[in-house]
C-alpha cells in the first residue's frame, strides 16, 4: 500500500488519481476543511482514510504494509502568519515520517518547493549540498520551513551512510508554480492561471500586477508555471526508480511571462486580448518574486525525460477538459 499525505489536496489527489489508475492501493491521510476538497476524490476508491493528529498511531498499526509514502500534506498559503502552525505541518511532520522511514526500510517522497530560492539571487540550481541549501534566503516562513526540511534530510542522510540508518530511498521536490485540475478549494492561493481564467471568462479582460522593478516591464516578470500532470510524472517515475535518492527541482525548466500566460487563456477562449494593470498590493511587494525557472538538468541527468509539457498546450487543456467540463475534478 501507497501513503499519501495531503491526498485530498491539489497535488495529492492528483496524485491519488494515477496510483489508482494504476492499480495501487492507496491510503490519504489528511484533513478536510472545504465543502469542494472531498469532491477532489470522489472518483477513487481509496483503500483507507486517516487524520494528521492519528497518524502515528495509524502507522503502529499498519506500517507493515506501508511500502511508500508521498508526503504531500503541508501548510503551504505563503501568507501565513502562524510560524508555529507552520512548523508542526511542513517541519515536524515531515522529519517524523522521514525517520519512520528510516527505522522501517521504507520508502519517501516529500514536497519541498521553489519557495526555498527566495528572490533567486542565488540561482535556481537544485544544488543538495548543505553549504549552498544553508545560504539561500527564502522570502516568507512557508519557503523557510521548506529549507530546514531539505537541509535536515540531506544532514541525516549523510549520517545515515555511515551508520546504516536510511530509508529504503528518500527525494525531496522542489515544486515550482503548478496548475492544473484539484485546484478548487484553494481560493486565493490557487494558480494564477485559474484565476486569470476566471476574470476572463467572466469580465473579458485580465488584470496582472504592474512591475516595481525597473529590470521588468508590466506583465513581463517571469515563472516557472508547470503543469500537475507533468509534477505527476515526475513522482512516479522516482516510484519506479528507488534507488535514486536527493533533492530535485519540479518544474518546467522554461520562464514565461504573465503576459505569456494571459494570452494563452485569450486564445484557448477565442477572445481577444484585454490586459490591464495594477499596483502590486504594498504588503507583499518588497517580496514580489519578479523570476524563477526550475533547472531540470539533475533529474534529467538520471533519466527522467518529462516536465516540460508547453503551456499554451496545458492550458488549452485545463480550460476545455476541466474548467468547461461537466465533471471537473481529476
Amino acid at each position: 500500500m501507497i501513503l499519501v499525505t495531503g491526498g485530498a489536496g491539489f497535488i495529492g489527489s492528483n496524485l491519488v488519481a494515477a496510483l489508482i489508475e494504476r492499480g495501487e492501493e492507496v491510503v490519504i491521510c489528511d484533513r478536510f476543511h472545504s465543502e469542494l476538497k472531498w469532491r477532489n476524490l470522489a472518483k477513487h476508491a481509496i483503500v483507507d482514510h486517516v487524520y494528521p493528529d492519528d497518524l502515528y498511531l495509524w502507522l503502529d498499526s499498519n506500517g507493515d504494509e506501508i511500502n511508500m509514502i508521498f508526503h504531500m500534506g503541508a501548510v503551504s498559503a505563503t501568507t501565513e502568519c502562524d510560524v508555529d502552525l507552520i512548523m508542526d505541518s511542513n517541519f515536524q511532520m515531515t522529519m517524523g515520517l522521514y525517520q519512520w522511514a528510516c527505522e522501517n526500510n521504507s520508502r519517501l517522497i516529500y514536497a519541498s518547493s521553489a519557495a526555498t530560492y527566495g528572490n533567486g539571487e542565488l540561482g535556481f540550481v537544485d544544488d543538495e549540498s548543505i553549504n549552498p541549501m544553508s545560504a539561500l534566503r527564502p522570502l516568507n516562513a512557508y519557503g523557510w520551513s521548506k529549507q530546514l526540511v531539505d537541509i535536515n534530510i540531506k544532514r541525516q542522510s549523510i549520517k545515515g551512510l555511515q551508520s546504516g540508518d536510511l530509508p529504503k530511498q528518500w527525494a525531496g521536490l522542489k515544486f515550482f508554480n503548478v496548475y492544473g485540475p484539484n485546484e478548487y478549494h484553494k481560493g486565493g492561493m490557487r494558480s494564477v492561471v485559474h484565476q486569470l481564467f476566471e476574470q476572463i471568462n467572466d469580465n473579458g479582460e485580465a488584470t496582472l500586477f504592474k512591475s516595481h522593478n525597473p529590470d521588468y516591464k508590466d506583465g513581463m516578470q517571469m515563472r516557472d508555471f508547470v503543469w500537475v500532470g507533468d509534477c505527476i510524472a515526475a513522482m512516479l517515475w522516482l516510484y519506479d526508480n528507488e534507488s535514486i535518492n536527493g533533492i530535485f527541482n519540479c518544474g518546467s525548466g522554461k520562464a514565461r511571462t504573465f503576459s505569456d500566460l494571459a494570452s494563452a487563456i485569450f486564445k484557448s477562449l477565442n477572445m481577444p486580448e484585454e490586459i490591464k494593470f495594477s499596483d502590486t498590493p504594498v504588503n507583499i511587494r518588497n517580496h514580489y518574486l519578479y523570476f524563477n525557472i526550475g533547472d531540470m538538468a539533475k533529474l534529467q541527468q538520471f533519466g527522467f525525460v518529462g516536465g516540460s509539457t508547453k503551456l499554451e498546450d496545458c492550458v488549452d487543456s485545463y480550460i476545455h477538459n476541466y474548467l468547461f467540463a461537466d465533471d471537473i475534478y481529476r
